[in-house]
């Protein structure tokens, strides 16, 4: 049954939304996956807070174009495309890869992705899937913000600690 105009405008007013609140979107070719696999797909986005449905391409191209700055992906929006949004960018390939491994099929397939201003062609799953966390990132770089910090302490202890054995073998030898 096709949408009347109030309905076409209400969805690309919601995937408007969607897309304003993920910094992350991944458009996939779903076709081929049987109902049990589909499921069990959104079940695996699901568990790690992504959002992944199957929309039209159009709305999904007048929702885009009404934001801007997704033009990169306009030419991915045909056939069977299947809209994965997340805040976290390596999430979505990473379920995906898993998918593909345990179940040894060849879809989902990824058409592109849009990580914050980025665009990633097909072919750049394993890429993706790489990507650091953001609580990763965070944890690297108070590890490096630490790290001369630690090293001034064992520095300044170093020594203090040379001159204690020295003084404790001196003592030993004056009591021997």
């Amino acid at each position: 049954m096709a949408m009347t105009r109030s309905e076409k405008a209400a969805a690309v007013e919601e995937i408007t939304e969607h897309l304003q609140r993920a910094n992350t979107v991944y458009l996939t070719n779903y076709s081929g996956l049987s109902v049990a696999q589909a499921n069990d797909l959104r079940s695996r986005f699901r568990e790690v807070g992504v959002e992944f449905r199957v929309l039209k391409n159009t709305l999904v191209r007048q929702a885009m174009e009404r934001i801007g700055g997704y033009e990169d992906l306009f030419e991915h929006l045909h056939g069977p495309t299947a809209v994965a949004l997340a805040e976290e960018p390596a999430a979505p390939a990473r379920v995906i890869k898993d998918f593909l491994s345990d179940k040894s099929n060849e879809k989902p397939e990824l058409k592109a992705a849009y990580i914050d201003g980025a665009f990633y062609g097909p072919g750049t799953l394993d890429v993706l899937a790489s990507l650091k966390s953001k609580d990763e990132l965070v944890a690297d770089i108070v590890g490096l913000i630490l790290s001369p910090a630690s090293n001034i302490v064992g520095a300044i202890q170093s020594p203090a600690s040379n001159i204690l054995g020295a003084i404790k073998t001196i003592a030993e030898k004056a009591e021997a």
